[in-house]
């Protein structure tokens, strides 16, 4: 599933847990990313519900995607 999937539509992310730093949210395709909130965070002040519109967390999915294909594009190099 691509990132235009998972937020289009209405479709909503909700809190999966908490670790490190960091709220996991997962989407209605079950696609898990993290959005930072410690210390370093760019989030601010920000309030982040249980559960909200994906759209709001385009950003956040789209960095985990990218993260996701760098780190498997860098194993293949290993192997």
């Amino acid at each position: 599933m691509n990132l235009k999937d998972m937020v289009k539509g209405g479709q909503k992310v909700r809190i999966s847990f908490y670790s490190r730093g960091s709220l996991w949210y997962i989407t209605e395709s079950g696609f898990e990313f993290p959005v930072p909130v410690g210390d370093r965070a760019e989030v601010g002040n920000a309030t982040f519900l249980a559960e909200d519109k994906a759209i709001y967390f385009m950003r956040y999915i789209r960095k985990y995607i990218q993260f996701l294909e760098d780190a498997r594009t860098e194993a293949q190099k290993r192997s």
